[in-house]
Protein backbone atom coordinates (compact mmCIF):
# COMPACT_ATOMS: atom_id res chain seq x y z
CA UNK A 1 0.00 0.00 0.00
CA UNK A 2 0.95 3.44 -0.72
CA UNK A 3 2.07 6.43 1.88
CA UNK A 4 -0.59 6.98 4.58
CA UNK A 5 -2.21 9.82 2.90
CA UNK A 6 -4.73 12.39 4.52
CA UNK A 7 -8.31 12.08 2.95
CA UNK A 8 -10.84 15.24 2.31
CA UNK A 9 -12.65 15.84 5.50
CA UNK A 10 -15.13 18.11 6.96
CA UNK A 11 -13.97 20.30 9.65
CA UNK A 12 -15.15 19.04 13.24
CA UNK A 13 -17.88 20.57 14.63
CA UNK A 14 -17.18 20.60 18.00
CA UNK A 15 -13.52 20.28 19.68
CA UNK A 16 -13.05 16.72 21.52
CA UNK A 17 -11.96 16.25 24.93
CA UNK A 18 -8.51 16.08 26.33
CA UNK A 19 -7.58 13.01 25.87
CA UNK A 20 -5.26 13.01 28.97
CA UNK A 21 -8.63 14.49 30.61
CA UNK A 22 -11.09 11.88 29.77
CA UNK A 23 -8.51 8.88 30.95
CA UNK A 24 -7.47 10.81 33.90
CA UNK A 25 -10.67 10.94 35.23
CA UNK A 26 -11.92 7.74 34.31
CA UNK A 27 -8.18 6.23 35.66
CA UNK A 28 -9.56 7.52 39.54
CA UNK A 29 -12.57 5.61 38.96
CA UNK A 30 -11.19 2.49 37.31
CA UNK A 31 -8.35 2.33 40.20
CA UNK A 32 -11.63 2.19 42.85
CA UNK A 33 -13.18 -0.55 40.39
CA UNK A 34 -9.89 -2.36 40.82
CA UNK A 35 -8.87 -1.93 44.52
CA UNK A 36 -12.67 -2.69 45.26
CA UNK A 37 -12.51 -5.73 43.52
CA UNK A 38 -9.48 -6.85 44.04
CA UNK A 39 -10.76 -6.64 47.74
CA UNK A 40 -13.06 -8.54 46.62
CA UNK A 41 -10.73 -11.51 45.39
CA UNK A 42 -9.14 -11.33 48.32
CA UNK A 43 -12.13 -11.95 50.75
CA UNK A 44 -13.17 -14.96 48.61
CA UNK A 45 -9.63 -16.82 49.09
CA UNK A 46 -9.95 -15.83 53.02
CA UNK A 47 -13.37 -17.03 53.27
CA UNK A 48 -13.47 -20.13 50.96
CA UNK A 49 -10.27 -20.86 50.74
CA UNK A 50 -8.83 -21.49 47.26
CA UNK A 51 -9.61 -25.34 46.91
CA UNK A 52 -12.49 -27.19 44.93
CA UNK A 53 -15.34 -24.60 45.86
CA UNK A 54 -13.60 -21.45 44.45
CA UNK A 55 -12.15 -23.73 41.50
CA UNK A 56 -15.79 -24.65 40.66
CA UNK A 57 -16.77 -21.30 41.22
CA UNK A 58 -14.53 -19.96 39.04
CA UNK A 59 -15.86 -22.36 36.74
CA UNK A 60 -19.41 -21.16 36.86
CA UNK A 61 -18.15 -17.40 35.95
CA UNK A 62 -15.73 -18.21 33.17
CA UNK A 63 -19.21 -17.72 30.92
CA UNK A 64 -19.91 -14.74 32.42
CA UNK A 65 -16.50 -13.46 32.85
CA UNK A 66 -15.63 -14.66 29.14
CA UNK A 67 -18.66 -11.59 28.28
CA UNK A 68 -17.57 -9.40 30.24
CA UNK A 69 -13.81 -9.56 28.88
CA UNK A 70 -15.08 -9.75 25.10
CA UNK A 71 -18.11 -7.33 25.70
CA UNK A 72 -17.52 -4.55 28.40
CA UNK A 73 -13.83 -5.16 28.04
CA UNK A 74 -13.89 -3.51 24.74
CA UNK A 75 -14.90 -5.87 21.69
CA UNK A 76 -19.08 -4.43 21.58
CA UNK A 77 -18.03 -1.35 23.07
CA UNK A 78 -15.77 -0.73 20.11
CA UNK A 79 -17.99 -2.13 17.02
CA UNK A 80 -20.79 0.05 18.67
CA UNK A 81 -19.25 3.31 19.13
CA UNK A 82 -17.89 4.15 15.74
CA UNK A 83 -21.98 3.04 14.63
CA UNK A 84 -23.29 5.70 17.20
CA UNK A 85 -20.52 8.71 16.27
CA UNK A 86 -21.51 8.07 12.87
CA UNK A 87 -25.29 8.32 13.16
CA UNK A 88 -25.19 11.07 15.50
CA UNK A 89 -22.91 12.84 12.74
CA UNK A 90 -25.70 12.19 9.91
CA UNK A 91 -29.28 11.32 11.62
CA UNK A 92 -31.21 14.46 11.76
CA UNK A 93 -32.18 13.19 15.18
CA UNK A 94 -28.72 12.84 16.03
CA UNK A 95 -28.99 9.14 16.12
CA UNK A 96 -31.79 9.30 19.02
CA UNK A 97 -33.88 6.16 16.93
CA UNK A 98 -30.64 4.16 16.30
CA UNK A 99 -29.94 4.02 19.84
CA UNK A 100 -33.60 3.36 20.41
CA UNK A 101 -33.70 0.44 18.31
CA UNK A 102 -30.62 -0.97 19.77
CA UNK A 103 -32.04 -0.69 23.12
CA UNK A 104 -34.77 -2.66 21.88
CA UNK A 105 -33.12 -5.53 20.44
CA UNK A 106 -30.06 -5.84 22.88
CA UNK A 107 -32.79 -7.41 25.80
CA UNK A 108 -34.65 -9.68 23.83
CA UNK A 109 -31.35 -11.10 22.59
CA UNK A 110 -29.60 -11.28 25.29
CA UNK A 111 -32.35 -13.02 27.49
CA UNK A 112 -32.92 -15.54 24.40
CA UNK A 113 -29.45 -16.76 24.89
CA UNK A 114 -29.27 -16.50 28.50
CA UNK A 115 -32.05 -19.43 28.78
CA UNK A 116 -30.42 -21.08 25.65
CA UNK A 117 -27.26 -21.47 28.02
CA UNK A 118 -28.84 -21.87 31.31
CA UNK A 119 -30.89 -25.24 29.38
CA UNK A 120 -27.41 -26.51 28.19
CA UNK A 121 -25.60 -25.83 31.75
CA UNK A 122 -24.44 -29.37 32.61
CA UNK A 123 -23.38 -29.55 28.74
CA UNK A 124 -21.14 -26.59 29.09
CA UNK A 125 -19.81 -28.05 32.62
CA UNK A 126 -18.91 -31.27 30.76
CA UNK A 127 -17.04 -29.03 28.65
CA UNK A 128 -15.36 -26.67 30.84
CA UNK A 129 -14.52 -29.70 33.51
CA UNK A 130 -12.52 -32.71 32.88
CA UNK A 131 -14.37 -34.99 35.50
CA UNK A 132 -12.77 -38.21 34.50
CA UNK A 133 -9.71 -36.77 36.46
CA UNK A 134 -11.12 -37.02 40.35
CA UNK A 135 -10.01 -33.87 41.23
CA UNK A 136 -12.78 -31.66 39.85
CA UNK A 137 -16.56 -31.23 40.97
CA UNK A 138 -18.57 -31.27 38.29
CA UNK A 139 -22.02 -31.03 39.76
CA UNK A 140 -21.14 -28.63 42.16
CA UNK A 141 -19.29 -26.29 39.10
CA UNK A 142 -23.20 -26.72 37.50
CA UNK A 143 -24.25 -25.76 40.30
CA UNK A 144 -22.90 -22.57 40.33
CA UNK A 145 -23.88 -21.87 36.31
CA UNK A 146 -27.37 -22.17 37.18
CA UNK A 147 -27.19 -19.06 39.52
CA UNK A 148 -24.10 -17.22 37.32
CA UNK A 149 -25.44 -17.37 34.27
CA UNK A 150 -28.19 -14.97 34.50
CA UNK A 151 -25.08 -12.37 34.54
CA UNK A 152 -25.28 -12.56 30.23
CA UNK A 153 -28.00 -10.65 30.49
CA UNK A 154 -26.70 -7.56 32.58
CA UNK A 155 -23.39 -7.92 31.05
CA UNK A 156 -24.35 -7.22 27.80
CA UNK A 157 -26.42 -4.43 28.57
CA UNK A 158 -23.92 -2.83 30.63
CA UNK A 159 -21.79 -2.93 27.38
CA UNK A 160 -24.55 -1.16 25.43
CA UNK A 161 -24.95 1.46 28.29
CA UNK A 162 -21.17 1.98 28.16
CA UNK A 163 -21.12 2.10 24.29
CA UNK A 164 -23.66 5.11 24.13
CA UNK A 165 -22.69 6.73 26.89
CA UNK A 166 -19.01 6.64 25.91
CA UNK A 167 -20.15 8.06 22.08
CA UNK A 168 -21.52 11.53 24.11
CA UNK A 169 -18.69 11.81 25.63
CA UNK A 170 -19.80 10.22 28.71
CA UNK A 171 -16.89 8.51 30.71
CA UNK A 172 -17.36 9.02 34.63
CA UNK A 173 -20.76 6.95 36.18
CA UNK A 174 -19.76 3.82 33.64
CA UNK A 175 -16.28 4.05 35.00
CA UNK A 176 -17.83 3.70 38.51
CA UNK A 177 -20.40 1.13 37.89
CA UNK A 178 -18.41 -1.99 38.78
CA UNK A 179 -17.47 -0.25 42.34
CA UNK A 180 -21.12 -1.22 43.27
CA UNK A 181 -20.70 -4.63 41.92
CA UNK A 182 -17.75 -4.82 44.05
CA UNK A 183 -19.76 -3.92 46.89
CA UNK A 184 -22.32 -5.99 46.66
CA UNK A 185 -20.00 -9.01 46.34
CA UNK A 186 -17.73 -8.12 49.51
CA UNK A 187 -21.50 -8.06 51.27
CA UNK A 188 -22.53 -11.39 49.69
CA UNK A 189 -19.09 -12.77 50.96
CA UNK A 190 -19.63 -11.69 54.72
CA UNK A 191 -23.34 -13.33 54.47
CA UNK A 192 -21.51 -16.27 53.16
CA UNK A 193 -19.52 -16.34 56.03
CA UNK A 194 -22.27 -16.37 58.82
CA UNK A 195 -24.75 -18.65 56.81
CA UNK A 196 -24.22 -22.66 57.82
CA UNK A 197 -23.74 -24.87 54.84
CA UNK A 198 -21.38 -26.88 52.77
CA UNK A 199 -21.96 -26.34 48.88
CA UNK A 200 -20.21 -29.54 48.06
CA UNK A 201 -22.41 -31.82 50.10
CA UNK A 202 -25.67 -31.72 47.22
CA UNK A 203 -25.18 -29.00 45.02
CA UNK A 204 -27.65 -30.11 42.41
CA UNK A 205 -30.26 -29.45 44.99
CA UNK A 206 -29.73 -26.20 45.15
CA UNK A 207 -30.97 -25.24 48.35
CA UNK A 208 -27.83 -25.30 50.20
CA UNK A 209 -27.52 -21.97 52.11
CA UNK A 210 -24.01 -20.71 51.31
CA UNK A 211 -24.52 -21.84 47.41
CA UNK A 212 -27.14 -19.59 47.02
CA UNK A 213 -26.10 -16.75 48.75
CA UNK A 214 -22.55 -16.85 47.18
CA UNK A 215 -24.67 -17.80 43.40
CA UNK A 216 -27.24 -14.96 43.76
CA UNK A 217 -25.41 -12.12 45.56
CA UNK A 218 -22.78 -12.36 42.61
CA UNK A 219 -25.48 -12.01 40.13
CA UNK A 220 -26.84 -9.74 41.79
CA UNK A 221 -23.94 -7.46 41.96
CA UNK A 222 -23.74 -7.28 37.63
CA UNK A 223 -27.29 -6.75 37.69
CA UNK A 224 -26.64 -3.13 39.59
CA UNK A 225 -23.61 -2.69 37.59
CA UNK A 226 -25.31 -2.47 34.59
CA UNK A 227 -28.47 -0.50 35.96
CA UNK A 228 -26.83 2.18 37.74
CA UNK A 229 -25.64 4.03 35.06
CA UNK A 230 -29.30 4.56 33.94
CA UNK A 231 -29.62 8.29 35.14
CA UNK A 232 -26.28 9.26 33.56
CA UNK A 233 -28.55 7.76 30.35
CA UNK A 234 -31.20 10.24 31.33
CA UNK A 235 -28.99 13.31 31.72
CA UNK A 236 -27.30 12.49 28.55
CA UNK A 237 -30.85 12.96 26.94
CA UNK A 238 -31.44 9.42 25.99
CA UNK A 239 -34.89 8.75 26.33
CA UNK A 240 -35.82 5.03 26.12
CA UNK A 241 -38.84 3.77 23.74
CA UNK A 242 -39.84 0.59 22.01
CA UNK A 243 -39.03 0.73 18.54
CA UNK A 244 -38.95 -2.04 16.78
CA UNK A 245 -38.78 -1.08 12.57
CA UNK A 246 -35.36 -1.97 10.74
CA UNK A 247 -32.56 1.13 10.07
CA UNK A 248 -30.24 0.10 7.50
CA UNK A 249 -27.51 0.29 10.15
CA UNK A 250 -28.76 -2.71 11.79
CA UNK A 251 -27.28 -4.68 9.11
CA UNK A 252 -24.28 -3.12 8.85
CA UNK A 253 -24.24 -3.86 12.49
CA UNK A 254 -25.46 -7.11 12.08
CA UNK A 255 -22.56 -8.26 9.67
CA UNK A 256 -20.15 -7.09 12.25
CA UNK A 257 -21.90 -8.51 15.34
CA UNK A 258 -21.42 -12.06 13.43
CA UNK A 259 -17.77 -11.45 13.11
CA UNK A 260 -17.65 -10.76 16.82
CA UNK A 261 -19.58 -13.50 17.71
CA UNK A 262 -16.99 -15.96 16.05
CA UNK A 263 -14.27 -13.81 17.78
CA UNK A 264 -16.25 -14.63 21.36
CA UNK A 265 -16.40 -18.50 19.90
CA UNK A 266 -12.96 -18.60 19.43
CA UNK A 267 -11.93 -17.10 22.79
CA UNK A 268 -14.16 -19.60 24.67
CA UNK A 269 -12.40 -22.79 22.49
CA UNK A 270 -9.07 -21.62 24.30
CA UNK A 271 -10.92 -20.98 28.01
CA UNK A 272 -12.08 -24.93 27.85
CA UNK A 273 -8.88 -25.91 26.55
CA UNK A 274 -7.14 -23.90 29.91
CA UNK A 275 -9.69 -25.03 32.16
CA UNK A 276 -10.18 -28.50 31.25
CA UNK A 277 -6.17 -28.89 32.16
CA UNK A 278 -6.19 -26.38 35.23
CA UNK A 279 -9.01 -28.28 36.73
CA UNK A 280 -7.47 -31.55 36.15
CA UNK A 281 -4.31 -30.80 37.69
CA UNK A 282 -4.02 -30.07 41.80
CA UNK A 283 -6.81 -28.49 43.04
CA UNK A 284 -6.53 -24.48 43.64
CA UNK A 285 -4.81 -24.70 39.79
CA UNK A 286 -7.72 -22.83 38.53
CA UNK A 287 -8.13 -20.41 40.96
CA UNK A 288 -4.16 -19.91 40.94
CA UNK A 289 -4.73 -18.88 37.02
CA UNK A 290 -7.93 -16.88 36.85
CA UNK A 291 -6.69 -14.82 40.03
CA UNK A 292 -3.39 -14.30 38.28
CA UNK A 293 -5.12 -12.98 35.09
CA UNK A 294 -6.66 -10.67 37.23
CA UNK A 295 -3.57 -9.38 38.91
CA UNK A 296 -1.91 -9.00 35.19
CA UNK A 297 -5.17 -7.01 33.82
CA UNK A 298 -5.41 -4.67 37.05
CA UNK A 299 -2.63 -2.49 35.17
CA UNK A 300 -4.31 -2.41 32.20
CA UNK A 301 -7.41 -2.09 34.07
CA UNK A 302 -6.26 1.32 35.35
CA UNK A 303 -4.50 3.08 32.63
CA UNK A 304 -4.35 0.82 29.89
CA UNK A 305 -8.33 0.66 29.11
CA UNK A 306 -8.81 3.73 30.59
CA UNK A 307 -6.95 5.55 27.45
CA UNK A 308 -8.37 3.27 25.19
CA UNK A 309 -12.03 4.10 25.61
CA UNK A 310 -11.37 7.59 25.70
CA UNK A 311 -9.44 7.41 22.31
CA UNK A 312 -12.00 5.26 21.05
CA UNK A 313 -14.83 8.00 19.78
CA UNK A 314 -11.96 10.40 18.77
CA UNK A 315 -10.35 7.74 16.59
CA UNK A 316 -14.20 7.04 15.20
CA UNK A 317 -14.55 10.25 14.20
CA UNK A 318 -11.00 10.46 12.43
CA UNK A 319 -12.27 7.08 10.55
CA UNK A 320 -15.78 8.54 9.84
CA UNK A 321 -13.76 11.82 8.28
CA UNK A 322 -11.95 8.92 6.07
CA UNK A 323 -8.48 10.53 7.82
CA UNK A 324 -5.70 7.99 7.47
CA UNK A 325 -3.28 10.11 9.21
CA UNK A 326 -5.10 10.93 11.78
CA UNK A 327 -5.89 7.32 12.71
CA UNK A 328 -2.27 6.13 12.31
CA UNK A 329 -1.45 9.55 14.23
CA UNK A 330 -4.05 8.25 17.42
CA UNK A 331 -2.47 4.51 16.67
CA UNK A 332 0.99 5.68 17.45
CA UNK A 333 0.25 8.03 20.31
CA UNK A 334 -2.01 4.92 22.47
CA UNK A 335 0.57 2.66 21.71
CA UNK A 336 3.35 4.89 22.99
CA UNK A 337 1.19 5.65 25.79
CA UNK A 338 0.84 2.16 27.23
CA UNK A 339 4.27 1.16 26.78
CA UNK A 340 5.73 4.13 28.91
CA UNK A 341 2.56 3.56 31.27
CA UNK A 342 2.81 -0.55 31.81
CA UNK A 343 6.21 -2.01 30.73
CA UNK A 344 7.75 -0.56 34.18
CA UNK A 345 4.52 -2.62 36.07
CA UNK A 346 5.33 -5.50 33.89
CA UNK A 347 8.85 -5.88 34.89
CA UNK A 348 7.82 -4.79 38.61
CA UNK A 349 5.18 -7.59 38.60
CA UNK A 350 7.73 -10.49 37.66
CA UNK A 351 10.39 -9.43 39.84
CA UNK A 352 8.01 -9.14 42.75
CA UNK A 353 5.83 -12.32 41.53
CA UNK A 354 5.56 -14.56 44.60
CA UNK A 355 5.79 -12.26 47.11
CA UNK A 356 2.93 -10.14 45.51
CA UNK A 357 0.99 -13.76 46.13
CA UNK A 358 1.53 -13.70 49.75
CA UNK A 359 1.05 -10.42 50.96
CA UNK A 360 -1.99 -10.52 48.83
CA UNK A 361 -3.56 -14.10 49.60
CA UNK A 362 -1.71 -15.19 52.59
CA UNK A 363 -4.52 -15.20 55.21
CA UNK A 364 -7.68 -17.15 56.50
CA UNK A 365 -8.47 -20.73 54.78
CA UNK A 366 -5.44 -19.78 51.79
CA UNK A 367 -2.44 -21.79 53.02
CA UNK A 368 1.16 -20.16 52.10
CA UNK A 369 2.00 -22.64 49.37
CA UNK A 370 -1.55 -21.52 47.83
CA UNK A 371 -0.85 -17.58 47.88
CA UNK A 372 3.05 -18.18 46.42
CA UNK A 373 1.65 -20.29 43.44
CA UNK A 374 -0.97 -17.40 42.68
CA UNK A 375 2.19 -15.04 42.77
CA UNK A 376 4.66 -17.13 40.90
CA UNK A 377 1.41 -17.24 38.32
CA UNK A 378 1.66 -14.10 37.96
CA UNK A 379 5.34 -13.26 37.36
CA UNK A 380 5.67 -16.03 34.63
CA UNK A 381 3.06 -14.22 32.80
CA UNK A 382 3.75 -10.48 33.18
CA UNK A 383 5.65 -10.01 30.13
CA UNK A 384 2.73 -10.23 28.17
CA UNK A 385 1.26 -7.01 30.06
CA UNK A 386 2.54 -4.71 27.00
CA UNK A 387 1.72 -7.03 24.23
CA UNK A 388 -1.85 -7.83 25.51
CA UNK A 389 -2.50 -3.61 25.67
CA UNK A 390 -0.99 -3.11 22.34
CA UNK A 391 -3.42 -6.16 20.72
CA UNK A 392 -6.07 -4.25 22.54
CA UNK A 393 -5.23 -0.71 21.13
CA UNK A 394 -5.01 -2.38 17.40
CA UNK A 395 -8.79 -4.26 17.70
CA UNK A 396 -9.95 -0.86 18.46
CA UNK A 397 -8.38 0.50 15.00
CA UNK A 398 -9.86 -2.33 12.92
CA UNK A 399 -13.53 -1.52 14.78
CA UNK A 400 -13.27 2.21 14.01
CA UNK A 401 -12.76 1.92 10.34
CA UNK A 402 -15.95 -0.43 10.64
CA UNK A 403 -13.78 -4.11 10.38
CA UNK A 404 -14.95 -6.68 12.43
CA UNK A 405 -13.23 -9.63 10.24
CA UNK A 406 -9.75 -8.93 10.68
CA UNK A 407 -9.95 -8.86 15.06
CA UNK A 408 -11.49 -12.53 14.14
CA UNK A 409 -8.84 -13.66 12.22
CA UNK A 410 -6.13 -12.32 14.70
CA UNK A 411 -7.95 -13.92 17.40
CA UNK A 412 -7.90 -17.28 15.36
CA UNK A 413 -4.11 -16.74 14.98
CA UNK A 414 -4.39 -16.17 18.40
CA UNK A 415 -6.07 -19.05 19.64
CA UNK A 416 -4.36 -21.55 17.93
CA UNK A 417 -1.05 -20.63 19.72
CA UNK A 418 -2.48 -20.62 23.12
CA UNK A 419 -4.41 -23.98 22.33
CA UNK A 420 -1.48 -25.54 20.58
CA UNK A 421 1.29 -24.70 23.57
CA UNK A 422 -1.09 -25.62 26.18
CA UNK A 423 -1.72 -29.05 24.93
CA UNK A 424 2.24 -29.59 24.76
CA UNK A 425 1.82 -28.20 28.33
CA UNK A 426 0.41 -31.27 29.35
CA UNK A 427 2.89 -33.34 27.59
CA UNK A 428 5.99 -31.90 29.60
CA UNK A 429 5.07 -30.40 32.85
CA UNK A 430 3.84 -31.93 35.99
CA UNK A 431 0.68 -31.27 38.02
CA UNK A 432 2.32 -29.19 40.08
CA UNK A 433 3.62 -26.51 37.22
CA UNK A 434 1.32 -27.01 34.73
CA UNK A 435 -0.67 -23.40 35.85
CA UNK A 436 2.59 -21.80 35.21
CA UNK A 437 2.86 -23.37 32.16
CA UNK A 438 -0.48 -22.21 30.94
CA UNK A 439 -0.21 -18.75 32.37
CA UNK A 440 3.24 -18.44 29.99
CA UNK A 441 1.45 -19.76 27.19
CA UNK A 442 -1.19 -16.94 27.54
CA UNK A 443 0.91 -14.44 27.18
CA UNK A 444 3.11 -15.69 24.18
CA UNK A 445 -0.15 -15.95 22.53
CA UNK A 446 -0.79 -12.37 23.00
CA UNK A 447 3.01 -11.49 21.80
CA UNK A 448 2.24 -13.09 18.75
CA UNK A 449 -1.10 -12.07 17.89
CA UNK A 450 0.89 -8.15 18.65
CA UNK A 451 3.34 -8.40 15.85
CA UNK A 452 0.42 -10.35 13.48
CA UNK A 453 -1.92 -7.18 14.38
CA UNK A 454 1.35 -4.78 13.29
CA UNK A 455 1.92 -6.45 10.06
CA UNK A 456 -1.56 -6.43 9.22
CA UNK A 457 -2.11 -2.80 9.88
CA UNK A 458 0.85 -1.78 8.38
CA UNK A 459 -0.62 -3.53 4.64
CA UNK A 460 -3.96 -1.90 5.93
CA UNK A 461 -2.23 1.63 6.75
CA UNK A 462 0.84 2.10 5.56
CA UNK A 463 3.52 3.29 7.41
CA UNK A 464 2.64 3.42 11.52
CA UNK A 465 5.57 5.50 12.90
CA UNK A 466 6.87 2.21 14.31
CA UNK A 467 10.25 4.04 14.57
CA UNK A 468 8.91 6.62 17.32
CA UNK A 469 7.37 3.92 19.24
CA UNK A 470 10.77 1.74 18.49
CA UNK A 471 12.63 4.28 20.41
CA UNK A 472 10.12 4.94 23.21
CA UNK A 473 10.45 0.88 23.81
CA UNK A 474 14.05 1.06 23.76
CA UNK A 475 14.03 4.15 26.62
CA UNK A 476 10.82 1.98 28.40
CA UNK A 477 13.34 -1.32 29.00
CA UNK A 478 16.01 0.76 30.17
CA UNK A 479 14.74 2.41 32.73
CA UNK A 480 11.87 -0.94 33.64
CA UNK A 481 15.12 -2.76 34.09
CA UNK A 482 16.73 -0.60 36.55
CA UNK A 483 13.59 -0.03 38.13
CA UNK A 484 13.46 -3.71 38.34
CA UNK A 485 16.99 -4.24 39.55
CA UNK A 486 15.89 -2.04 42.27
CA UNK A 487 13.15 -4.51 43.66
CA UNK A 488 15.93 -7.40 43.63
CA UNK A 489 18.01 -5.50 45.64
CA UNK A 490 15.39 -4.45 48.48
CA UNK A 491 14.29 -8.35 48.35
CA UNK A 492 17.65 -9.47 48.83
CA UNK A 493 18.09 -6.72 51.96
CA UNK A 494 14.67 -8.00 53.34
CA UNK A 495 15.87 -11.46 53.83
CA UNK A 496 19.22 -10.45 54.59
CA UNK A 497 18.10 -8.37 57.77
CA UNK A 498 15.05 -9.81 58.67
CA UNK A 499 14.67 -11.00 62.28
CA UNK A 500 14.81 -14.62 62.73
CA UNK A 501 11.25 -16.16 62.63
CA UNK A 502 9.44 -13.13 61.11
CA UNK A 503 6.41 -13.57 59.53
CA UNK A 504 6.34 -14.71 55.54
CA UNK A 505 3.83 -11.87 55.07
CA UNK A 506 5.56 -9.15 57.00
CA UNK A 507 8.74 -9.80 54.64
CA UNK A 508 6.55 -9.78 51.73
CA UNK A 509 4.45 -6.54 52.31
CA UNK A 510 7.67 -4.97 53.40
CA UNK A 511 9.05 -6.16 49.52
CA UNK A 512 5.96 -4.67 48.06
CA UNK A 513 5.98 -1.74 49.76
CA UNK A 514 9.23 -0.80 49.58
CA UNK A 515 10.72 -2.30 46.96
CA UNK A 516 7.63 -2.03 44.91
CA UNK A 517 7.73 2.32 45.24
CA UNK A 518 11.37 2.69 44.79
CA UNK A 519 11.08 0.37 41.46
CA UNK A 520 8.94 2.84 40.21
CA UNK A 521 10.80 5.83 41.06
CA UNK A 522 13.92 4.71 39.49
CA UNK A 523 12.14 3.51 36.78
CA UNK A 524 10.22 6.54 35.70
CA UNK A 525 13.13 8.62 37.09
CA UNK A 526 15.06 6.85 34.80
CA UNK A 527 12.77 7.62 31.54
CA UNK A 528 12.65 11.26 32.64
CA UNK A 529 16.41 11.39 32.70
CA UNK A 530 16.36 9.51 28.85
CA UNK A 531 13.92 12.08 27.69
CA UNK A 532 10.88 9.38 27.56
CA UNK A 533 8.48 12.63 26.03
CA UNK A 534 5.73 10.81 26.43
CA UNK A 535 6.07 11.10 30.49
CA UNK A 536 5.32 15.34 29.19
CA UNK A 537 1.99 15.32 30.14
CA UNK A 538 1.83 13.36 33.51
CA UNK A 539 4.36 15.31 34.22
CA UNK A 540 3.09 19.26 33.36
CA UNK A 541 0.14 18.23 35.42
CA UNK A 542 1.78 16.74 38.23
CA UNK A 543 4.23 20.07 38.14
CA UNK A 544 0.60 22.20 38.15
CA UNK A 545 -0.77 20.73 41.39
CA UNK A 546 2.19 20.85 42.87
CA UNK A 547 2.76 24.60 42.04
CA UNK A 548 -0.87 25.01 43.11
CA UNK A 549 0.78 24.34 46.98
Amino acid sequence: MSETRQMDKPAPAKAQPSLAKASGSMAIATLASRITGFLSRIVLVVVVGSGVITDSYQVGMTIPLQVYELLLGGVLTSIIVPLLVRAEKEDADGGEAYIQRLLTMAPVILLAATVVMMLAAPLLTTIYVDGSSGKAHPELATAFAYLLLPEIVFFGLGALFTAILNSRGVFGLPAWAPVFNNLVVLVTLGVYLLVPGDPTINPLAMSDPKLLVLGIGTTLGIVVQALVVLPAMRRAGIRFKWRWGWDRRLTEFGGLALWMVFYVVLGLAGVIVVTRIATAAVPGSMTAYNFAWQLFQLPYGILGFSLLTAIMPRMSKAAADNDVRGVVADLSLGSRLLTTMLLPLSAGMTVLGSQLGVALFFYGANTLDKAQQIGTTLAVSAFGLVPYAITMMQLRVFYAMKDARTPAMLQLLTVAVKIGLSVLCVQVLDEHTMVLGLAFVNSMSFLVGAVAGNIWLRVRLGRLETGRLGRTFGLTVIGSLLGALSVVLVHTATLEFAPLGTSPRVIAWIVVVVGGLLGLAVAFGSMMLLKVTELNPAMSRITRLLRRR
